[in-house]
């Protein structure tokens, strides 16, 4: 059973750069086939590390001036942050492996 956060643009500034942990950021939006093809493993990733990372998911065509603030140009794209800050920005759809392996040295 998944947890992964639903953004709004009223509980992001709490939720994702005020958060205690890492928070991944999914910005998707309905129409985009890559982003319905990394959100299971985005599900995996959420329930294999729980309490060390924080996955959470903003739909960037509902939430555009998150998105604009953030840099974000393509979906899906992946921000990472720490402390309030983005720390790692991926933009596309990788495989499970790839993803760990780019996220590791944040985590």
């Amino acid at each position: 059973m998944t947890t992964m956060i639903e953004l709004t643009g009223e509980t992001f500034d709490e939720q994702v750069l005020r958060g205690g942990t890492p928070v991944l950021v999914d910005f998707w939006a309905e129409w985009c086939p890559p982003c319905r093809m990394i959100a299971p493993i985005l599900e995996e990733i959420e329930t294999e590390y729980r309490g060390r990372l924080t996955i959470a998911k903003l739909n960037g065509d509902n939430h555009p001036g998150i998105a604009q603030r953030y840099g974000v140009m393509g979906l899906p794209t992946l921000n990472l942050y720490r402390d309030g800050q983005v720390a790692l920005q991926i933009v596309g759809a990788r495989s499970k492996r790839r993803l760990l392996a780019d996220l590791a040295p944040h985590l």
